[in-house]
Protein backbone atom coordinates (compact mmCIF):
# COMPACT_ATOMS: atom_id res chain seq x y z
CA UNK A 1 0.00 0.00 0.00
CA UNK A 2 1.37 3.49 -0.52
CA UNK A 3 2.91 5.46 2.31
CA UNK A 4 0.42 8.78 2.97
CA UNK A 5 2.29 12.00 2.89
CA UNK A 6 3.73 13.84 5.79
CA UNK A 7 2.05 17.07 7.04
CA UNK A 8 5.49 17.76 8.94
CA UNK A 9 6.97 20.92 8.10
CA UNK A 10 10.69 21.68 7.51
CA UNK A 11 12.83 22.66 10.55
CA UNK A 12 12.91 26.43 10.49
CA UNK A 13 9.38 26.73 8.85
CA UNK A 14 6.75 28.28 11.00
CA UNK A 15 4.17 25.77 11.10
CA UNK A 16 0.48 27.37 10.04
CA UNK A 17 -1.13 26.04 13.61
CA UNK A 18 1.68 28.56 15.71
CA UNK A 19 0.53 31.51 14.40
CA UNK A 20 -3.42 33.18 13.89
CA UNK A 21 -4.66 31.93 10.52
CA UNK A 22 -8.06 32.88 8.84
CA UNK A 23 -10.76 30.38 9.85
CA UNK A 24 -10.50 27.06 7.44
CA UNK A 25 -13.87 27.50 5.35
CA UNK A 26 -14.56 23.64 6.20
CA UNK A 27 -18.76 23.32 7.01
CA UNK A 28 -19.10 20.28 9.00
CA UNK A 29 -22.51 19.66 7.18
CA UNK A 30 -20.67 19.89 3.53
CA UNK A 31 -17.84 17.59 4.93
CA UNK A 32 -20.02 14.77 6.47
CA UNK A 33 -22.29 14.55 3.62
CA UNK A 34 -19.44 14.42 0.97
CA UNK A 35 -18.42 11.57 3.28
CA UNK A 36 -21.59 9.93 2.97
CA UNK A 37 -21.28 9.96 -0.93
CA UNK A 38 -18.09 8.46 -0.70
CA UNK A 39 -19.28 5.89 1.69
CA UNK A 40 -21.16 2.55 1.56
CA UNK A 41 -23.57 4.17 4.31
CA UNK A 42 -26.45 4.39 1.49
CA UNK A 43 -26.05 0.51 0.14
CA UNK A 44 -25.54 -1.13 4.18
CA UNK A 45 -28.58 0.86 4.85
CA UNK A 46 -31.03 1.45 2.53
CA UNK A 47 -31.62 -2.61 1.77
CA UNK A 48 -32.14 -2.96 5.49
CA UNK A 49 -35.38 -0.26 5.39
CA UNK A 50 -36.60 -1.77 2.45
CA UNK A 51 -36.82 -5.51 3.56
CA UNK A 52 -38.52 -3.41 6.95
CA UNK A 53 -40.95 -1.42 4.88
CA UNK A 54 -41.04 -2.99 1.21
CA UNK A 55 -43.55 -0.07 0.43
CA UNK A 56 -41.91 3.08 0.91
CA UNK A 57 -44.98 5.12 -0.81
CA UNK A 58 -44.67 8.67 -0.13
CA UNK A 59 -41.85 9.44 1.55
CA UNK A 60 -41.38 13.06 4.19
CA UNK A 61 -37.06 12.78 5.10
CA UNK A 62 -36.68 15.12 7.75
CA UNK A 63 -33.02 15.97 8.46
CA UNK A 64 -33.00 14.92 4.67
CA UNK A 65 -28.93 16.47 4.82
CA UNK A 66 -27.71 15.65 1.12
CA UNK A 67 -30.49 13.56 0.13
CA UNK A 68 -28.25 10.34 -0.55
CA UNK A 69 -30.48 7.84 1.57
CA UNK A 70 -34.10 9.28 0.84
CA UNK A 71 -32.93 9.24 -2.98
CA UNK A 72 -32.49 5.75 -2.45
CA UNK A 73 -35.71 4.32 -0.86
CA UNK A 74 -37.62 6.97 -2.40
CA UNK A 75 -40.57 5.26 -4.58
CA UNK A 76 -40.45 6.97 -8.44
CA UNK A 77 -44.50 7.17 -8.44
CA UNK A 78 -44.90 8.34 -5.25
CA UNK A 79 -44.16 12.08 -3.50
CA UNK A 80 -40.38 12.82 -1.76
CA UNK A 81 -40.88 15.78 0.66
CA UNK A 82 -37.93 16.74 2.62
CA UNK A 83 -37.86 18.72 5.68
CA UNK A 84 -33.76 20.56 6.00
CA UNK A 85 -33.33 23.90 7.57
CA UNK A 86 -29.32 23.86 6.65
CA UNK A 87 -28.82 25.67 3.23
CA UNK A 88 -25.58 23.72 2.27
CA UNK A 89 -27.71 21.23 2.27
CA UNK A 90 -30.68 22.63 0.53
CA UNK A 91 -28.52 23.43 -2.33
CA UNK A 92 -27.50 19.73 -2.48
CA UNK A 93 -30.94 18.82 -2.39
CA UNK A 94 -32.07 21.18 -4.81
CA UNK A 95 -29.91 19.62 -6.97
CA UNK A 96 -30.85 15.58 -6.93
CA UNK A 97 -33.07 15.22 -10.05
CA UNK A 98 -35.75 15.13 -9.63
CA UNK A 99 -35.23 16.76 -6.55
CA UNK A 100 -37.63 16.73 -3.49
CA UNK A 101 -40.26 18.52 -2.48
CA UNK A 102 -38.18 20.95 0.20
CA UNK A 103 -39.45 21.97 3.23
CA UNK A 104 -36.54 24.93 4.53
CA UNK A 105 -37.26 24.47 7.82
CA UNK A 106 -36.74 22.81 11.41
CA UNK A 107 -38.97 19.66 12.09
CA UNK A 108 -40.05 21.30 15.06
CA UNK A 109 -41.25 24.97 13.25
CA UNK A 110 -42.14 22.13 10.40
CA UNK A 111 -46.65 22.79 10.30
CA UNK A 112 -47.13 19.73 7.93
CA UNK A 113 -50.82 18.22 7.65
CA UNK A 114 -51.32 15.13 9.70
CA UNK A 115 -50.46 11.75 7.90
CA UNK A 116 -49.30 13.58 5.38
CA UNK A 117 -46.49 10.57 3.91
CA UNK A 118 -46.26 7.02 3.94
CA UNK A 119 -43.44 6.48 5.42
CA UNK A 120 -41.32 9.06 7.90
CA UNK A 121 -37.83 8.38 7.60
CA UNK A 122 -35.01 10.55 10.10
CA UNK A 123 -31.26 9.74 9.54
CA UNK A 124 -28.74 10.89 10.93
CA UNK A 125 -30.16 13.73 13.11
CA UNK A 126 -29.96 14.62 16.63
CA UNK A 127 -33.78 14.49 17.46
CA UNK A 128 -33.95 11.46 18.36
CA UNK A 129 -30.57 11.03 20.46
CA UNK A 130 -32.09 14.30 22.63
CA UNK A 131 -35.43 14.32 22.19
CA UNK A 132 -36.50 11.00 21.65
CA UNK A 133 -40.39 10.80 23.18
CA UNK A 134 -41.57 14.26 21.38
CA UNK A 135 -39.72 13.80 17.98
CA UNK A 136 -41.97 10.15 18.06
CA UNK A 137 -44.79 11.75 18.86
CA UNK A 138 -44.27 14.35 15.89
CA UNK A 139 -43.44 11.86 13.31
CA UNK A 140 -45.96 9.35 14.46
CA UNK A 141 -47.95 12.44 13.78
CA UNK A 142 -46.65 12.85 9.84
CA UNK A 143 -46.81 9.04 9.32
CA UNK A 144 -49.61 7.18 7.73
CA UNK A 145 -47.92 3.82 7.92
CA UNK A 146 -44.39 3.44 9.44
CA UNK A 147 -41.62 5.37 10.91
CA UNK A 148 -37.97 5.04 10.11
CA UNK A 149 -34.95 6.54 12.42
CA UNK A 150 -31.54 5.75 11.90
CA UNK A 151 -29.12 6.00 14.77
CA UNK A 152 -25.56 5.29 15.09
CA UNK A 153 -24.89 1.53 17.03
CA UNK A 154 -21.55 1.83 17.54
CA UNK A 155 -19.23 2.31 20.82
CA UNK A 156 -17.18 5.17 19.11
CA UNK A 157 -17.75 8.91 19.01
CA UNK A 158 -21.24 10.46 17.04
CA UNK A 159 -20.88 14.34 17.14
CA UNK A 160 -17.43 15.26 15.58
CA UNK A 161 -17.25 14.66 12.01
CA UNK A 162 -13.80 12.12 11.98
CA UNK A 163 -13.71 12.05 15.48
CA UNK A 164 -13.41 8.21 15.28
CA UNK A 165 -9.86 8.96 13.70
CA UNK A 166 -8.89 10.18 16.79
CA UNK A 167 -7.67 8.68 20.09
CA UNK A 168 -10.21 8.83 22.78
CA UNK A 169 -8.68 10.93 24.91
CA UNK A 170 -8.39 13.99 22.26
CA UNK A 171 -12.00 13.70 20.87
CA UNK A 172 -13.76 13.14 24.66
CA UNK A 173 -17.10 12.21 22.96
CA UNK A 174 -19.64 10.16 24.55
CA UNK A 175 -18.88 6.75 23.26
CA UNK A 176 -22.35 5.35 24.46
CA UNK A 177 -23.83 3.86 21.31
CA UNK A 178 -26.78 6.15 20.13
CA UNK A 179 -29.43 3.47 19.67
CA UNK A 180 -29.18 2.88 23.40
CA UNK A 181 -30.08 6.75 24.58
CA UNK A 182 -32.50 6.41 21.92
CA UNK A 183 -33.95 2.83 23.69
CA UNK A 184 -33.70 3.73 26.76
CA UNK A 185 -35.79 7.70 26.54
CA UNK A 186 -38.67 5.82 25.32
CA UNK A 187 -41.64 4.14 27.22
CA UNK A 188 -42.31 0.34 26.49
CA UNK A 189 -45.45 1.43 25.23
CA UNK A 190 -43.08 3.25 22.18
CA UNK A 191 -40.14 0.63 21.58
CA UNK A 192 -39.58 -0.10 17.30
CA UNK A 193 -41.52 -3.10 15.99
CA UNK A 194 -38.54 -3.55 14.15
CA UNK A 195 -34.41 -3.22 15.28
CA UNK A 196 -31.51 -4.02 12.59
CA UNK A 197 -28.15 -3.37 12.88
CA UNK A 198 -25.90 -2.95 10.33
CA UNK A 199 -22.31 -1.99 10.14
CA UNK A 200 -20.59 0.39 7.37
CA UNK A 201 -17.60 2.46 6.90
CA UNK A 202 -17.57 6.12 6.79
CA UNK A 203 -14.77 7.41 3.89
CA UNK A 204 -14.15 10.76 3.18
CA UNK A 205 -11.70 12.40 0.48
CA UNK A 206 -10.05 14.86 1.99
CA UNK A 207 -7.89 17.66 -0.40
CA UNK A 208 -6.07 18.79 2.54
CA UNK A 209 -4.89 17.20 5.70
CA UNK A 210 -3.56 19.93 7.21
CA UNK A 211 -6.28 21.99 6.79
CA UNK A 212 -8.61 19.35 8.23
CA UNK A 213 -6.59 19.42 11.32
CA UNK A 214 -6.49 22.89 11.94
CA UNK A 215 -10.38 22.45 11.68
CA UNK A 216 -10.84 19.80 14.37
CA UNK A 217 -8.42 21.38 16.52
CA UNK A 218 -10.64 23.96 16.49
CA UNK A 219 -13.79 22.20 17.22
CA UNK A 220 -11.70 20.49 19.72
CA UNK A 221 -11.38 24.24 21.73
CA UNK A 222 -7.36 23.59 21.44
CA UNK A 223 -5.39 27.05 21.38
CA UNK A 224 -3.27 28.00 18.20
CA UNK A 225 -0.28 26.78 20.58
CA UNK A 226 -1.36 23.57 21.56
CA UNK A 227 1.42 21.10 20.40
CA UNK A 228 -1.72 18.44 20.05
CA UNK A 229 -2.13 20.40 16.86
CA UNK A 230 1.38 19.10 15.55
CA UNK A 231 0.73 15.59 16.84
CA UNK A 232 -3.25 15.44 15.24
CA UNK A 233 -1.64 16.63 11.70
CA UNK A 234 0.54 13.38 11.71
CA UNK A 235 -1.70 11.30 13.46
CA UNK A 236 -4.06 11.75 10.54
CA UNK A 237 -1.35 12.01 8.23
CA UNK A 238 -0.68 8.25 9.28
CA UNK A 239 -3.87 6.90 8.54
CA UNK A 240 -4.63 8.23 5.15
CA UNK A 241 -4.54 6.76 1.75
CA UNK A 242 -3.41 9.28 -0.81
CA UNK A 243 -6.08 8.49 -4.08
CA UNK A 244 -7.35 11.28 -6.74
CA UNK A 245 -8.63 14.58 -4.85
CA UNK A 246 -6.31 14.47 -1.88
CA UNK A 247 -6.52 11.49 1.04
CA UNK A 248 -9.23 9.35 2.10
CA UNK A 249 -9.72 8.54 5.21
CA UNK A 250 -11.90 5.83 7.19
CA UNK A 251 -13.35 5.03 10.15
CA UNK A 252 -15.56 1.90 10.98
CA UNK A 253 -19.47 2.92 11.85
CA UNK A 254 -22.75 1.23 12.84
CA UNK A 255 -26.31 2.18 12.52
CA UNK A 256 -29.21 0.80 13.85
CA UNK A 257 -32.55 1.03 11.84
CA UNK A 258 -35.99 1.17 13.88
CA UNK A 259 -38.76 1.09 12.82
CA UNK A 260 -42.72 1.81 14.12
CA UNK A 261 -45.79 0.72 12.55
CA UNK A 262 -49.22 2.81 12.52
CA UNK A 263 -51.04 -0.36 13.29
CA UNK A 264 -49.10 -1.32 16.22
Amino acid sequence: MEQARSTRVPPGTTHPFTSVADPTGIDPLELYAAGIDASDYVARVAPLVRAAVPEIGDLLDIGAGGGQLGRALRDREAVWAAIEPAPTMQDRLRAVAPPPRLYEIGWREADLPEACADTVLAANMPAPLTEAAAFLVRCRRWARRSVVWVVPAQNGPRGLCLAGCLPREWHGEDETPGVDLVLANLPRADQPAIAARTDWTFSAIVPDLVRLSSYLADRLSWSRTDTRRLALADHLSAQAVPVAGGHRLSVPRASTILVWRQDS
